[in-house]
């Protein structure tokens, strides 16, 4: 377990002085202000059901540079055919029970509990929060959510219960977000999904002077919409 336990103060100790697997701070609260200042410190949450909450802070960090993306075939093939519709910010609250819905190899349960659920909805309707989705017949079928802050985008999670259509999500996201100015992407640890689109491992002094930078931006509060200026 880690060194340090939160309290009911706004605060979080140097994410430099997290272990080796990146876990700063056990407890706390997911309340918006946490939420916002962890995010804005380099800090996410990521713990099962039954366990405390647990804050992380790992070196290295995945981030996909928005300019710098590549768009694998198959998903460029699906957004020329135009089989789903992406919408954003339309139903945050099912994409992340779908999020959490999802079987993940190696992976036991779900990291999406109820309480994140209910504080990441909050995140939402406060325009802090954000989901892509890819509906077709007016289903939900995939899509993802995450926070924005500044001039980055923090991925959370993602689920596709048709083959691409989050990753169509996620390519018609980075668009939007070279267009909105939003340049980072968080993508927090590795997948070789996420790798297939570019994103790489940073240290986590690079990453943290990333986010510092792109903070001074003013954060693109929501709802979004696709096509917005």
């Amino acid at each position: 377990m880690p060194r340090f336990r939160l309290d009911e103060r706004l605060a979080f100790p140097d994410v430099e002085l997290a272990d080796r697997d990146g876990l700063l701070a056990v407890g706390g609260d997911l309340a918006p202000e946490r939420l916002l200042l962890a995010y804005a410190s380099g800090i996410f949450p990521w713990y099962e059901e039954g366990l405390p909450i647990l804050w992380h802070a790992p070196d290295p960090r995945m981030v996909l540079e928005v300019g710098a993306r590549h768009v694998p075939r198959s998903v460029l093939r699906e957004l020329r055919r135009g089989r789903f519709e992406v919408r954003f910010d339309t139903a945050f609250d099912a994409v992340v029970r779908a999020c959490a819905k999802t079987w993940r190899p190696g992976q036991r349960g779900t990291w999406i509990t109820g309480d994140m659920a209910r504080a990441y909805g909050e995140l939402h309707r406060l325009g802090w929060a954000h989901s892509a989705e890819a509906w077709q017949d007016d289903k939900l079928v995939g899509g993802l959510y995450g926070v924005s802050l500044g001039g980055m985008f923090m991925g959370e999670s993602m689920f596709a219960h048709e083959p691409d259509a989050s990753k169509v999500a996620f390519a018609t996201l980075l668009g939007e977000l070279e267009r909105w100015g939003i340049g980072l992407v968080d993508c927090q640890v590795h997948t070789d999904h996420l790798a297939r689109f570019g994103a790489t491992l940073w240290r986590r002094s690079r990453y943290l002077d990333a986010l510092a930078a792109a903070l001074l931006m003013p954060t693109r509060r929501g709802p979004w919409q696709l096509g917005a200026p």
